[in-house]
């Protein structure tokens, strides 16, 4: 998730230089462009230093940090950043509010991260990202709303954002699948986790213990 997470702002700074150049490709339409102006820059504000949170966590369950910044993300995460990357470029940059509603419309619940804490067996830091975001991001689903309201203002806009909606759900999917499988080479490893104990006991093979 760090992988996909450190480039939510340069995504949406590249989108916002697209706003400033409708003749490159943005498609021409003002009122959509200028609504999208406007709501980039401030939830550029908010999404700053996030990918560090969670690299913070990672730490705290146990995980190298510098291990993961450096080995390549996997195939799943560029092909659900990627599209963006092209559809934001190359198409149109109210695409990207389909990502992002898919990826902050409902925020976590603040019961969550002491749920998780309890069930793993990982210390409570381990989840702080998780915490803030439950404490922070309430309205955030309206302003997405609204975003996409005032930014997707013709038939072919709100086309591409649902497509965006439709691509990122399936590929996130993905994303999650390879994180929970067994096995997969995907999985962070936690050098701690053969002896850290949780609620059932030591974990084993890099395992969570517990429910």
């Amino acid at each position: 998730m760090h992988a996909v997470i450190r480039a939510s702002v340069p995504l949406m700074e590249l989108a916002a230089e697209r706003c400033r150049a409708p003749a490159a490709g943005a498609g021409g339409e003002e009122p959509g462009l200028r609504a999208l102006a406007r709501f980039l820059p401030e939830h550029i504000g908010r999404e700053l230093h996030h990918d560090d949170w969670l690299l913070r966590d990672m730490a705290a369950a146990g995980l190298d940090p510098e291990r993961e910044r450096e080995r390549p993300p996997a195939p799943s995460v560029a092909r659900m950043v990627g599209a963006q990357y092209y559809w934001v470029r190359h198409h149109h940059p109210v695409s990207l509010l389909g990502y992002i509603a898919v990826l902050e419309l409902h925020a976590p619940s603040v019961e969550l991260p002491a749920l998780l804490a309890e069930r793993t067996g990982l210390p409570p830091a381990a989840f702080d990202t998780l915490r803030l975001h439950a404490e922070e991001d309430g309205g955030h689903s309206a302003e997405v709303l609204a975003a996409i309201d005032a930014a997707a203002c013709s038939a072919s806009a709100r086309r591409a954002v649902r497509l965006s909606v439709l691509h990122t759900a399936a590929a996130l999917g993905e994303v999650l699948d390879e994180i929970s499988a067994p096995d997969s080479p995907e999985a962070p490893r936690r050098e701690s986790a053969r002896t850290r104990p949780g609620p059932s006991g030591p974990a084993e093979d890099g395992g969570v213990a517990g429910p």
